[in-house]
C-alpha cells in the first residue's frame, strides 16, 4: 500500500530489458550513438515533430530548470502557478539556474488562470527599466493538484503566452497520465496547443531517473547544450538514459502504464468516496488524489503499513503509479472503512 509518490515505483521489465540491452559493447558517449539516435527518433515520432531537438537528463528539476534558464534571461520572470513544482519542491533551482525570479499565478486546483496570467504578466511593465521582464510561462500538466489541463484550457493559456511574445513551457513530469486522462495525443496536448518546449517526464511513469527536453522549435537547442554542459549534466553514457525511453515507447507500454496508474486512482477514489467521514475531492482527473481521513483513520492505515503524505493534518495524498495494484486499493478501502 505505497501511495507516497509514484517516482518510488521500480521500473517495468521492458525498462530493465532495454537497460540490459544497452549494457553490451562499447559505444560512442556524450549521446553520439545510434541508442540515443533511436531513442529521439521514437520520440519525435510520438510527438509528430520530426525537427525537435530532443536531449536526455537524469532529473525532473534539471529539465525545467535547463528549458527555463535557455529561453529566459537574467533580468526576466517566469510566471507559474502558486503551487507549481517548480515554485513549492526544486528548493529554489529554477532562479539559480534562470537568474531571474518566479511570479505566482493564482488559480483553483492547480491550474493557472489565463484572465490572472495576463493581468500577472501586465503587471511588471514590460519595457520599464526599471521592472523584471516577462521572460516565459511554465504550466505543469498534470497538475500538483491532480488536475488536468485539457487541450483548450492549454491553448488558453498558449494564447496569453504568445501575446506578450513569451514562450511556454510544460512541466510533464507526469505528462504521460495527462495524456491518458485527455484521450488527445502528445502533439494536441503541446505544440498543436501551442507549447514551446516540454519536459517529458520518465521517472515517474517507470523510468530509472531518465527525462528528455523537447524543444520543438530547435532554435534555442544548441544554447540548451551548452547550458546543459556547463551545469554538469551532460552524461558520458547519455544511451543508459534513452534507450529507456526507447524500451518504455514502443509498443506503448508507456501510456498502457500511465492508464493503470489512473484506473488505480479511480478504483481507491470510488471506494473511499463511499465510506462516511471520508471526502475525496472531485477534482482528480489522473493518478493523484487527495482525501479528507479521519486521524483515527490515518493512524490506522499506516499502522497497517500504508505510506502515503499528509496536507495539513487530514488530507492525504495518495499517488498511484504503474506497479500500483488492485489489492493494494482495495486494502486500503477497506482499512479505511473499518
Amino acid at each position: 500500500m505505497f501511495f507516497a509518490s509514484d517516482n518510488a515505483a521500480p521500473c517495468p521489465p521492458e525498462v530493465m530489458a532495454a537497460l540490459s540491452a544497452v549494457n553490451q559493447g562499447f559505444a560512442m558517449p556524450y549521446g553520439n550513438d545510434a541508442h540515443t539516435a533511436r531513442a529521439v527518433d521514437v520520440i519525435r515520432t510520438l510527438f509528430e515533430a520530426p525537427e525537435a531537438a530532443v536531449y536526455f537528463v537524469s532529473t525532473g528539476t534539471v529539465a525545467n530548470c535547463l528549458s527555463l534558464a535557455t529561453v529566459s534571461p537574467l533580468w526576466g520572470a517566469v510566471f507559474c502557478h502558486t503551487n507549481a513544482h517548480v515554485q513549492e519542491d526544486e528548493c529554489g533551482a529554477p532562479e539559480v539556474f534562470t537568474g531571474g525570479k518566479l511570479l505566482l499565478v493564482p488559480g483553483a486546483h492547480g491550474r493557472m488562470e489565463p484572465a490572472a496570467l495576463d493581468k500577472a504578466i501586465r503587471a511588471q511593465k514590460p519595457g520599464v527599466v526599471h521592472s523584471v521582464q516577462p521572460g516565459a510561462v511554465t504550466l505543469t500538466n498534470i497538475t500538483e493538484g491532480g488536475t488536468l489541463y485539457s487541450v483548450a484550457e492549454t491553448r488558453a493559456i498558449a494564447d496569453v503566452a504568445k501575446a506578450h511574445g513569451l514562450p511556454l513551457h510544460l512541466d510533464g513530469a507526469r505528462f504521460a497520465n495527462a495524456v491518458a486522462a485527455s484521450g488527445a495525443t502528445p502533439a494536441e496536448l503541446t505544440w498543436k496547443a501551442g507549447v514551446d518546449i516540454v519536459s517529458f517526464g520518465g521517472t515517474k511513469g517507470g523510468l530509472m531517473g531518465a527525462e528528455a527536453v523537447i524543444f520543438f522549435n530547435p532554435e534555442k537547442a544548441f544554447e540548451f547544450e551548452l547550458r546543459r554542459k556547463r551545469s554538469g549534466h551532460l552524461f558520458s553514457k547519455t544511451r543508459y538514459l534513452a534507450a529507456q525511453f526507447e524500451g518504455w515507447i514502443e509498443g506503448g507500454r508507456w501510456l498502457d502504464h500511465a492508464r493503470h496508474a489512473n484506473a488505480m486512482a479511480a478504483r481507491l477514489a470510488e471506494g473511499l468516496a463511499k465510506i462516511e467521514g471520508v471526502t475525496v475531492a472531485p477534482e482528480a482527473a489522473a493518478n493523484i488524489l487527495f482525501v479528507k481521513l479521519p486521524a483515527a483513520t490515518v493512524g490506522r492505515l499506516r499502522e497497517a503499513g500504508a505510506v502515503f503524505y499528509l496536507r495539513g493534518d487530514d488530507y492525504a495524498r495518495l499517488v498511484t503509479s504503474w506497479a500500483t495494484t488492485e489489492e493494494d486499493c482495495d486494502r486500503f478501502i477497506a482499512l479505511a472503512s473499518e
